[in-house]
């Protein structure tokens, strides 16, 4: 109940977003469907309906990747001061999410069966004078069972992938444990505490500051704790047990998948290019290295991204390049993935048309439950990447804020977020193409 109150309170965006995710998920169904009506009519060709029912995954995965990225930016299930107190702790609000996907994907789901009944003529008549009969095994009885169980699969993965992603994590870091140092600086220190009299016997001294004048001559080994005290100026020495500060780490916001995805999509070109040298070209070698090349270029993205922003503050920056590639950098774990997935699915167009002809079935290369999956896929990637740039835009909020309260001019952070928005398409784009003209190479020959 308190999912459906918080479903019909949202905002119109929520609701947008909301309503995407349902008519994705209404469009794999049908997918999934017309494979299982494939598979009715024509019981002899098992291994033809197996593959199509195989190309459905990418629907599917484009589908709860969507509804993944919209439970995350649903403002009303976001943890605020106060809600633990009446019962809405992070289990619970991550409950609520879950069950609001659940909800959307339920409702594409029926929207699919519905339209799939009615193309089929099992409520009205044969619409469209029939001409979908053919591809949804119409006059043939369709098993309740299995329709049901694929229908039921999109809205238990994206409920358990929602689940999975906003479940309750403790916020404070793990504990490290203190680094020690023994005599003459060795790792470990030993088991029982030492006094400062021991490291006064060994002519050791604490180091002294740069510039104070403080500086004891080498090899005086005499010098004594009120000495010590008298040079610091009073001040209790730290204990030598005390731990030490943890070292500024530089490359913190470094993403780390650059190298791993140049090498993933190296190794799908190779797999293409040695599938391209046989005749006829192996489909599942193709597909193999459709799935490297894709799987490289979502892990390279959030290092593209960093990239890019690095590139952006080259060069003596003005205030305008350096919020750009600050920006850039600062958000590049969340907007990459995203953008990487995009191009994987851009540059992908090539490799999926030239297998599809080199099937040499009589069906048409590009027909309408093709045109289906690629608006599922391609409409599902882009709405998540402009709902990842809303979530990255609500937690950049503050920052912006801060930046007018600091006296920033609205017209210079509009134009940070303008060249943003202008250099990844400059970065990405060249090498989407570059990508998608290597993967059809081999198989155009």
């Amino acid at each position: 109940m308190l999912a459906l109150r918080l479903t019909r309170a949202a905002r119109p965006a929520v609701q947008l977003r909301r309503l995407l995710v349902a008519a994705a998920s209404a469009g794999t169904g049908l997918l999934l469907l017309s494979s299982l009506g494939r598979a009715v009519a024509h019981p002899e060709a098992a291994d033809a309906a197996a593959l199509r029912l195989a190309w459905c995954a990418a629907p599917l995965a484009a589908t709860v990747y969507l509804a993944l990225a919209v439970a995350r930016t649903d403002p009303a299930t976001r943890p605020r001061p106060g809600l633990s107190a009446v019962g809405l702790g992070p289990a619970r609000l991550m409950a609520v999410s879950a069950l609001t996907t659940a909800l959307s994907c339920s409702l594409g789901s029926m929207l699919a069966l519905l339209f799939f009944l009615h193309l089929r003529g099992d409520l009205t008549g044969l619409p469209f004078d029939g001409a979908a009969a053919g591809l949804l095994a119409a006059g043939h009885p369709l098993p309740v069972p299995a329709a049901v169980t694929l229908l039921t699969v999109l809205p238990v993965t994206a409920t358990a992938a929602v689940a999975a992603a906003l479940r309750p994590r403790d916020p404070r870091p793990p504990a490290r444990p203190a680094r020690r140092f023994g005599r003459f600086g060795a790792l470990g220190g030993p088991a029982g505490r030492e006094t400062f009299g021991a490291y006064g016997r060994f002519g050791t001294r604490l180091p002294p500051a740069p510039g104070d004048g403080r500086a004891v001559a080498a090899g005086d080994g005499r010098a004594t704790t009120a000495a010590v005290l008298e040079a610091d100026g009073g001040d209790r020495p730290a204990p030598d047990d005390a731990p030490q500060p943890p070292a500024p780490d530089t490359e913190a916001g470094t993403p780390a998948g650059l190298p791993w995805g140049v090498a993933l999509v190296t190794a799908g070109l190779a797999a293409q290019a040695y599938a391209g040298r046989s005749v006829p070209v192996p489909a599942l070698a193709v597909l193999l290295g459709w799935l490297l090349t894709g799987t490289g270029l979502v892990v390279a993205g959030p290092g593209l991204t960093h990239l890019c922003g690095r590139l952006l503050q080259a060069r003596r920056p003005g205030p305008l390049r350096l919020l750009a590639g600050r920006g850039l950098m600062a958000e590049a774990a969340r907007i990459g993935r995203p953008l990487g997935v995009v191009c994987a699915v851009a540059s992908a167009g090539c490799a999926l048309t030239a297998l599809t002809e080199l099937s040499g079935g009589p069906e048409p290369a590009f027909g309408p439950l093709s045109a289906l999956g690629a608006l599922v896929v391609g409409g599902s990637t882009l709405t998540t990447l402009l709902t990842a740039a809303v979530e990255a835009r609500q937690y950049r909020a503050g920052t912006t804020a801060a930046l007018l309260r600091l006296g920033a001019r609205p017209a210079l952070l509009r134009g940070a977020a303008a060249l943003r928005a202008a250099a990844l398409p400059a970065l990405f784009g060249p090498l989407v193409l570059a990508i998608a003209a290597l993967s059809a190479l081999p198989l155009s020959r």
